[in-house]
Formats: C-alpha cells, sequence, structure tokens
C-alpha cells in the first residue's frame, strides 16, 4: 500500500511514517515510479507502535524489542516481561523523583533555593 493510504489506515501523517522508515521502525520497497510500497501488516504494527509509546515506550525501545517480539514463540507473554522490565524503570524513577522532591521540600522557605536548609551543612 502506497504511503498516503498508509498513513489513513494508521491515523498517522505521511512525514511520521517517513521519519518512521528513517528511523527503521518500519520498511517499505520503492516502486519503479519512486513511491514507497508498504505491506499491509504494516498498519497493525504502527497501532502497536502507537499504543507502546503511550505506555511510556520510547521509540528506540520499540525497535529494539520489535523483531523479538515477531520472533517471540508467545508474544503474550514476551509482552508481559517486556511490561514487567518497564515497571521496574518506572519504579526506580519514581523513587529517584520522590528523592528529588524531598531535596526541594527541604529548601524551601531557605531565602535561597540553592542553599541546603538550616542544619544541613553546605
Amino acid at each position: 500500500m502506497l504511503i498516503g493510504e498508509l498513513a489513513a489506515q494508521a491515523g498517522m501523517t505521511k512525514d511520521t511514517l517517513r521519519f518512521y522508515e528513517k528511523v527503521g521502525l518500519v520498511a517499505g520497497r520503492r516502486l519503479p515510479n519512486g513511491y514507497r510500497d508498504f505491506p499491509p501488516e504494516t498498519v497493525a504494527w504502527l497501532h502497536y507502535v502507537r499504543t507502546a509509546q503511550t505506555l511510556g515506550f520510547s521509540l528506540a525501545e520499540i525497535s529494539r524489542h520489535g523483531e523479538e517480539l515477531r520472533d517471540a514463540p508467545d508474544a503474550a507473554e514476551a509482552l508481559s516481561a517486556l511490561f514487567e522490565e518497564k515497571i521496574q524503570v518506572i519504579d526506580v524513577r519514581m523513587a529517584e523523583l520522590a528523592a528529588l522532591r524531598a531535596e526541594l521540600d527541604a529548601r524551601v522557605g531557605t531565602g535561597c533555593p540553592l542553599r541546603a536548609a538550616a542544619g544541613q551543612g553546605g
């Protein structure tokens, strides 16, 4: 299918698809007239990409795991493992953000937000 039809079916712009092709998320072949031709299963893949992005996965992560998922004997099991890994990353980030918030909270009212709170040295 041509890029315009793919864009319409996937709910994306042609520019987005060109970018995805450039970074290796989708692959189309060139027809003799220079047009891009994508296989029909690209639509489902693009829906997966969009969903994965809304779940917090970066394009790099999606690209890195895409082939692994396609080749997995049990895609649902492979996806669950990826979700568990992502949850661990989120938990670490949440702990980092909680520590940062506590540090900022300790500096509120110190007169200078770059000074440590009274009694903490520095």
